[in-house]
């Protein structure tokens, strides 16, 4: 398996960006270089509003770089190197062709490549507004997870490395995993997202806030700045209690709820409890996109 297509990234993000206090301003991470030109797939967070980018081959070579383009759906970015980087490319595979019990590979470069086995692949909701129907899990777990690859056994690229989870169920025993986004989610969409940085595709509506699952109660546990919920009037403590006058039953069909009211814009009736008392509020969502630092974007 050459895993010489595999580089490093890191990335510094200026202090006023919306991402800095959750993500901070100095990020490290891997890719994987998927196209002769140079581009590279990884998880979108290590690159999110970045002003400087470089990227470090296998070999060594240090070189700037600039963000194509970041989808915030699947959650992955594009990066390109601002001058040659040559080397191979990884070929895609398909995350729908991995099963649970699959024995995978998963790397952040050539020098620390692990053997690793697919454990679940099921939804993954998280609290930063973000869903993705059907992620891949794999144990042991993987210490540099960020943007590292996952590959299948005939060596081709399945997914982006994005978490480490502690104490997931894996048959009744709480382990630590890897949660890997498939590589299908942003295959079909490549080239739109190099063109115009982003998903053609109407954007989801977006609250900017930060929503915490304890399996009993939704909380509201972040508001950024100036963002819709934070206009809106929503706070930290909050409890959710409704979504368009229908309860909520955990974060994947709240955030279903929202978005099935319509694009980026639209209003978002929600009902809450503050103090024990419920109170009713209309969030006028938009497009993150317009909250978001450019960036390197070119």
């Amino acid at each position: 398996m050459d895993l010489s297509a595999l580089v490093s990234l890191k990335a510094h993000i200026p202090e006023d960006a919306m991402s800095a206090s959750l993500l901070g301003t100095e990020r490290t991470g891997h890719g994987a270089r998927i196209r002769e030109d140079g581009l590279i797939v990884t998880i979108g967070y290590v690159i999110h509003e970045a002003e400087q980018v470089w990227i470090t081959s296998s070999d060594g070579m240090t070189v700037p770089g600039f963000v194509v383009g970041y989808d915030y759906d699947s959650g992955l970015g594009l990066v390109k190197p601002s001058m040659p980087l040559l080397g191979p490319v990884l070929p895609f595979g398909s995350g729908a062709d991995i099963n649970v019990g699959d024995h995978v590979s998963v790397a952040g470069s050539v020098a620390d490549a692990m053997d690793a086995k697919v454990v679940a692949k099921q939804e993954f909701a998280g609290r930063w507004e973000y869903l993705i129907d059907e992620a891949i899990f794999t144990a042991p777990h993987y210490e540099s997870w960020s943007g590292a690859a996952l590959i299948s056994s005939d060596n081709k690229l399945c997914g982006i490395g994005s978490l480490v989870i502690q104490g997931f169920d894996v048959r009744g025993m709480p382990t630590t995993v890897n949660m890997f986004v498939p590589i299908d989610l942003i295959q079909p969409i490549i080239e739109e997202v190099c063109e115009h940085g982003r998903r053609l595709a109407p954007p989801r509506p977006w609250l900017g806030m930060l929503v915490q699952d304890d399996h009993e109660t939704l909380m509201v546990v972040g508001v950024y700045p100036d963002c819709p919920a934070h206009k809106a009037g929503l706070r930290a403590g909050d409890v959710i209690l409704r979504v368009d006058d229908s309860p909520v039953d955990g974060l994947a069909q709240m955030f279903r709820t929202i978005w099935s009211l319509g694009s980026a814009g639209v209003e978002i009736p929600m009902s809450i409890m503050r103090n024990s008392k419920r109170i009713d509020k209309v969030v006028r969502s938009a497009d993150r996109v317009s909250y978001q630092r450019i960036g390197t974007v070119q």
